[in-house]
């Protein structure tokens, strides 16, 4: 018998997805990935530390309530509390993978079935939908949402994979405002609109923001430009690329090496944290084609506040379908409405 809710994907949009879809009574069976880009168990969020800007977790004894709340077999999958204490206590915001086991939590407090595999390859040419999974199952279900986010772009130096959640970071919004950055200089890697709104929201935390672009223009918006060009605490180094990011175990990154793209000069900037703002892939490799995307790639909603793709019973929700917030807090609000579009589906054909 066919399901009637499966959910690919294991980020806030996933387990979102399925704690409305499963107090529905839906019974949803989520795929959470293994370990490859395009299905990271936990989602991108299982690579972040502290997460100060989702609602309802403020800093406190988050462990003490994580190890209350999550099924003891699976504190093996936390990681060290930060050092930070109040009153002999822990004191942070919920780290990304603590966020991400509460929601699994939760999603598994009403009965949501989590299968440990990739769907590799799907049928949506056909009622029931079909999808395929690594290990070989087939799955027919009657809807689909698919949450399975959109992976940060890195520069793919060995010494930046070193450093990734101790000084380097895909998401100034998401940790810009984390101790180590503030009153310490920044370095934000890119040229677009993003790069300059990273570089400008992090001038509010940094002594100085070095803009690192491989020409002699940005490529950015003219208003977007001259927003950097006007920021005093913002400083553009022309020609140049990032290659190789220093630092040490103590201090996490501590500068970074720059190489001229003109000639062969280099010169390093002390620095505390690198930004990386050279754009994202959504992982839809698997869809291979069968739903309409954008010119980024990412999947297109076909309806006006609706989570619907181009495909009826298809429906998409987080990183993979926003190419503009790629926020967890949005990620998980998309969730909910995949689910709740998904049921409505559900009750009109009559399952």
């Amino acid at each position: 018998m066919p399901e009637r809710v499966v959910i690919i994907g294991s980020g806030p949009a996933g387990w979102s997805a399925a704690i409305y879809a499963a107090r529905a009574n839906l019974n949803p069976l989520l795929f959470e990935g293994t370990i490859k880009p395009e299905m990271i168990p936990l989602g991108q969020l299982a690579m972040t530390t502290e997460v100060e800007n989702f609602a309802g977790f403020p800093a406190g004894n988050i462990r003490a309530f994580v190890e209350s709340a999550v099924d003891k077999d699976r504190h093996y999958n936390l990681p060290p509390a930060p050092d930070h204490k109040k009153d002999g206590e822990y004191h942070y915001a919920v780290q990304g993978v603590e966020l991400m086991e509460l929601m699994k939590q939760q999603a598994l407090n009403f009965g949501t079935r989590v299968v440990g595999d990739d769907i590799v390859s799907v049928d949506f040419g056909t009622k029931p939908l079909k999808l395929t999974a690594a290990g070989g199952d087939t799955i027919e279900s009657h809807t689909v949402i698919i949450a399975t986010g959109a992976r940060a772009n890195y520069l793919g130096l060995s010494s930046e994979e070193s450093f990734k959640n101790r000084g380097v970071s895909a998401c100034a919004v998401c940790d810009g405002a984390l101790p180590r950055f503030r009153n310490q200089p920044l370095v934000v890697v890119g040229g677009g609109d993003s790069a300059v709104e990273e570089a400008t929201y992090l001038t509010k935390f940094a002594s100085t923001v070095y803009l690192v672009h491989r020409r002699d223009e940005l490529r950015a918006s003219k208003i977007m430009q001259q927003r950097a060009f006007d920021d005093p605490k913002l400083e553009v180094v022309w020609n140049s690329q990032v290659d190789e990011c220093l630092g040490d175990d103590e201090k996490g990154l501590t500068g970074v090496k720059l190489k001229s793209t003109v000639d062969d000069s280099s010169k390093t900037l002390d620095a505390t944290g690198m930004f990386l703002a050279i754009g994202h892939t959504p992982n839809t490799t698997f869809l291979d084609g069968q739903l309409d995307m954008n010119e980024k790639g990412y999947i297109k909603w076909t309806q006006s506040f609706r989570t619907n793709t181009s495909v009826e019973g298809v429906f998409a929700a987080g990183d993979v379908a926003d190419d503009n917030y790629r926020q967890a807090i949005t990620s998980a609000g998309t969730g909910c409405m995949a689910a709740l579009d998904a049921e409505r589906l559900l009750a009109e054909i009559g399952e």
